[in-house]
C-alpha cells in the first residue's frame, strides 16, 4: 500500500510539471539492461588519435609518440622534429616487424606492431620497447633487433639503502651504542659518547650530518607504538579455517611519538639540544642547510593543523628562530604546502592560503619576512612544475585565471621571482596536459572539456607560440552509437553567491516528455575535487544512466581547488559533504530541464563518498530516496588519523560522534545498501559493521553485501550490479532481473 501511495505521489508531480514519470515494464527495464551492456561494449575502441604521450630524445630535438587509429589498436608511430616543426614516420613498419619476427621467432605483423614501454637510448640512435612481455632494443639505422632486460643500459631497479654513517669530509663516523650518540675518526681513534641521556624507552637516532661535515644533528625519541586494526580473511583457497590479519593504523587522538633535536659541533666534540618546541608530529623533517653550513631550516606543524612555521637553527648554538609563521582558525592543509629552499640567494619560495587562495611568495631567509607576493588574484596554484634559479622564474600550473572558464580548468604558466612577466603557456579554454622537453625548450600540449575532444598541440617553452597542432581527436565512431556526451552545468551554491559545478549524464534514448529519477555520484573528500574536467569516452555514470537514470555529479563546498572560504566549509564539518549545495543544483538542473524527477533521487559513492551517500540519507531524507555506499569511513573516529585529523580537527571532540553515521544510523528513513570488503587496509570494515550494528539496533531495514577478499573498493562488477538492481528496484519500482533462473 505505502508503494502505491508512494507512486501516486510521484505521478501527480509528473502531471503537475506537464511531463509523464518514467516507471517503465519489467519486459522495458530488461531491454534496458540489455541496452546498457550492448552500449558498454559498442563504444570501447571508438575514439581515435586522443592521447600522445612523447617520448624525446635525449637531446630534446625530437620525439615519438604511438597514434591509435583504429579500434583493433592499428598504431601509427610518429616522429616529430620539434627544430623544424615536421612530422615523418617514426621508422619503418616492415623492417623493424620483419626483425622483430627473426628475434622472436614468430611472424609480426607490420599493421598490428605493438610496442609499449618505449624510450630512445642515449645516441638517440636505438629505441628500446616492450613488445608483448619481452624487452628488445632496435638500430633504428640498421635494423637490427636485440632482446635485452626490462633495465636496459645498465638501468638498476631502486634500492633502499641504510643512511652512510662517514660525515661528507670523510672525518668521522657516527652511530648509536647503548641508545646514545657516538662519533669517532675514520682512521681509527677513540670512540667520543656526545649524549648520555639515550635509554631504551627513550634513545637516541636519526642522525643527519651537515653537507660540510662539520656538524652533526640527531634527535632524542619518546616512542610510542601504533595499536593495530584487524580483519578475517574467510575464504582462503585450500583452508577451512578464517585467517586473522591486522596492521599498524594511527587513528585520531593516538599519540604520536616526539623528537627532541640536537646539533652536535665536530671541533669542539660537544652538542647541545636545540631551544625548539619537541617535534611531536608528522614525523622527522627534512633539514635544508643554509650555504654557511651553519644553519638550517625546517618545517613544522603543529598537530591540530592550525599553525605551520618554517623554523632556523643555528647548529653551533643551538638557538631557533621563526622565519615563518601562519595561523588559521580553521586549518591549514600541509600536504599542498610548497617550500623550496634557495640556499645560494638566502630565500625561500612558499606557498600559502593566508590571503584567502592559494600562492606563492618570495621569502628572505636571512631577514626573516616575505620580500614580496610571486602570485596574487581570486585564483589558485594548483602545483609547481619546477623552479629555475639561474633565470629567477617559477614554473606553476593553476586554475580560475580565465574567468570566462570553468574555475578547475588546470593551465600552465610561468613567472619571475619578482611576480613580474606572467606568461600564459596553454592559453586554449579547456583542461591542460603539458609534457615538456629535457631542454624545457618545447613542450607538448593536449587540452579537452568533458565534452570537447582532446587537441595536442606542439609550442615553444619560452613565448608559449605554437609550432604545429600534433593531433586531433576523432570520436566520431563514439558519437555514431548515439550516446549523449556530459554537460556541464553550473548553479549557486548555499549561500547564493558561489558557484558550483557539475556535470549530467543522460540516457541516450532519453524521452524530454518523460521525467527520470535521478542519481547523484558523490565524493566530497575534502582533500580535493572530483568532477572530471576531461574528455572521456566512456564512465561508470553513463552505464547507469543508460538504464534510464539521470546520473549527475559536483563538487559541493568543502572541497579543494576554490578559494580558501569554499575549503573552509569542511571544518570539523565532514558530515556536511557540501550537500546544501548539491540539493540546490540538482533542483536548479530539474528547474532548466524538466525530465529530471527530484522526487526519485538516489546517491552512491566509495570510501569518503560512501560515508557522504549514507549521511544523505540520514541528514536529508526529504530529498534523498535511497543510497549505495561501498567501504564508507563511516565514523571519522574510526578512520585513518592523518586525514581526519586535517579535517575535523584534534583533540577528538564530540563533534566527531556528533557527525557520525553510526550515532546516526536510527534516523535511517530511505533504502539503503551497505558494501563492505572483508580484507579493506584502508578503511577498517569495522566503520561499515558499526553502522549495521547500530542500524539493527535500532529495528532499520537495509541491505548488506560483504564481498569476501575484496579490499578498498566500490565492491568490483558484483557490487556495480547489485547498485544498480538496487536503484532500479527503489527508484524504478521494477524487480531486477533473476539471474538465478
Amino acid at each position: 500500500m505505502l508503494t502505491l501511495l508512494c507512486l501516486f505521489g510521484k505521478l501527480a508531480w509528473a502531471q503537475q510539471n506537464k511531463v509523464t514519470a518514467y516507471y517503465p515494464s519489467r519486459d522495458e527495464m530488461l531491454k534496458n539492461y540489455s541496452h546498457a551492456s550492448l552500449t558498454d561494449s559498442a563504444v570501447k575502441g571508438t575514439v581515435f588519435k586522443a592521447t600522445v604521450s612523447p617520448v624525446w630524445k635525449p637531446d630534446g630535438k625530437g620525439f615519438i609518440y604511438r597514434n591509435i587509429i583504429s579500434k583493433d589498436s592499428l598504431a601509427q608511430y610518429v616522429y616529430i622534429n620539434a627544430e623544424q616543426g615536421t612530422r615523418q614516420p617514426a621508422f619503418d613498419n616492415e623492417k623493424l616487424a620483419s626483425a622483430l619476427g627473426k628475434v622472436t621467432g614468430s611472424a609480426v605483423s607490420k599493421d598490428r606492431l605493438v610496442l609499449y614501454d618505449l624510450k630512445w637510448e642515449a645516441d638517440g640512435a636505438g629505441l628500446q620497447f616492450k613488445y608483448k612481455n619481452n624487452f628488445y632494443t632496435a638500430n633504428l639505422i640498421n635494423y637490427t633487433v636485440a632482446k635485452t632486460s626490462s633495465w636496459a643500459n645498465n638501468q638498476q631497479p631502486y634500492r633502499w639503502r641504510r643512511r652512510d654513517s662517514i660525515s661528507p669530509d670523510k672525518k668521522w663516523v657516527a652511530f648509536i651504542k647503548d641508545f646514545n650518540v657516538h662519533v669517532r675518526p675514520v682512521n681509527g681513534g677513540v670512540p667520543v659518547k656526545l649524549t648520555t641521556a639515550g635509554t631504551k624507552e627513550k634513545p637516541f637516532g636519526e642522525l643527519q650530518w651537515a653537507p660540510n661535515g662539520h656538524y652533526l644533528t640527531g634527535y632524542h625519541t619518546d616512542p610510542r607504538e601504533i595499536k593495530k586494526v584487524y580483519h578475517i580473511l574467510t575464504s582462503l583457497p585450500n583452508t577451512t579455517r578464517g585467517e586473522l590479519r591486522s596492521q599498524e593504523y594511527a587513528q585520531p587522538g593516538d599519540e604520536f611519538t616526539a623528537y627532541e633535536m640536537y646539533t652536535f659541533n665536530m671541533v669542539t666534540l660537544t652538542g647541545q639540544k636545540v631551544q625548539e618546541e619537541k617535534i611531536d608530529f608528522l614525523g622527522i623533517p627534512t633539514q635544508n642547510w643554509e650555504s654557511d653550513g651553519r644553519h638550517f631550516i625546517y618545517e613544522k606543524a603543529d598537530r591540530g593543523h592550525q599553525r605551520y612555521r618554517i623554523i632556523e637553527v643555528d647548529a653551533q648554538t643551538g638557538t631557533a628562530r621563526t622565519l615563518i609563521e601562519e595561523k588559521t582558525n580553521t586549518f591549514i592543509y600541509e600536504q599542498r604546502i610548497y617550500m623550496k629552499h634557495l640556499p645560494a640567494t638566502n630565500e625561500i619560495i612558499w606557498s600559502s592560503e593566508k590571503n584567502g587562495w592559494r600562492h606563492l611568495y618570495l621569502v628572505d631567509t636571512k631577514a626573516g619576512k616575505i620580500k614580496n607576493a610571486i602570485t596574487s588574484g581570486n585564483w589558485v596554484v594548483r602545483s609547481i612544475d619546477s623552479i629555475d634559479a639561474v633565470k629567477r622564474e617559477v614554473w606553476f600550473t593553476a586554475s580560475g585565471m580565465n574567468k570566462v572558464e570553468d574555475p578547475y580548468f588546470v593551465h600552465y604558466y610561468r613567472i619571475g621571482f619578482n611576480g613580474k612577466n606572467l606568461v600564459s603557456l596553454t592559453p586554449a579554454a579547456g583542461n591542460h596536459q603539458v609534457t615538456f622537453s629535457p631542454n624545457k625548450k618545447y613542450f607538448t600540449d593536449t587540452y579537452s572539456t568533458i565534452n570537447t575532444a582532446p587537441i595536442t598541440e606542439l609550442r615553444f617553452t619560452q613565448t608559449g607560440k605554437k609550432i604545429m597542432d600534433l593531433e586531433q581527436a576523432d570520436i566520431s565512431k563514439l558519437m555514431a552509437t548515439g550516446i549523449k556526451l556530459p554537460e556541464v552545468f553550473i548553479a549557486k551554491a548555499r549561500d547564493g553567491v558561489t558557484d558550483c559545478w557539475g556535470i549530467l549524464c543522460r540516457p541516450s534514448t532519453f524521452d524530454v516528455q518523460k521525467s527520470y529519477p535521478v542519481i547523484e555520484y558523490i565524493y566530497a573528500g575534502p582533500q580535493d575535487s572530483f568532477v572530471p574536467k576531461s574528455f572521456r569516452a566512456w564512465s561508470e555514470m553513463q552505464s547507469i544512466a543508460e538504464l534510464g537514470f539521470m546520473v549527475v555529479m559536483l563538487d559541493g563546498m568543502g572541497t579543494a581547488n576554490r578559494s580558501k572560504a569554499f575549503h573552509d566549509v569542511c571544518w570539523k564539518n565532514l558530515a556536511d559533504a557540501g550537500l546544501p549545495d548539491r540539493i540546490l543544483w540538482i533542483k536548479a538542473l530539474a528547474k532548466k530541464y524538466s525530465y529530471l524527477d527530484t522526487t526519485r533521487v538516489g546517491i552512491f559513492g566509495t570510501s569518503a563518498g560512501g560515508q557522504n551517500s549514507t549521511g544523505a540519507l540520514l541528514f536529508h531524507p526529504e530529498f534523498y530516496n535511497c543510497a549505495v555506499s561501498a567501504c564508507g569511513c563511516h565514523d571519522n573516529r574510526v578512520d585513518k588519523q592523518w586525514w581526519n585529523e586535517q579535517w575535523m580537527g584534534y583533540p577528538v571532540g564530540p563533534h566527531y560522534a556528533e557527525q557520525s553515521n553510526v550515532t546516526n544510523a536510527h534516523k535511517l528513513k530511505g533504502h539503503l545498501l551497505l558494501i563492505v570488503g572483508e580484507a579493506d587496509t584502508n578503511v577498517p570494515p569495522e566503520s561499515t559493521y558499526r553502522v549495521v550494528d547500530a542500524l539493527i539496533k535500532a529495528n532499520k531495514d537495509f541491505d548488506l553485501l560483504t564481498v569476501p577478499g575484496m579490499g578498498h573498493s566500490d565492491g568490483g562488477p558484483y557490487g556495480r550490479r547489485k547498485l544498480r538492481d538496487f536503484f532500479v528496484k527503489h527508484l524504478m519500482l521494477i524487480d531486477p532481473p533473476n539471474r538465478n533462473l
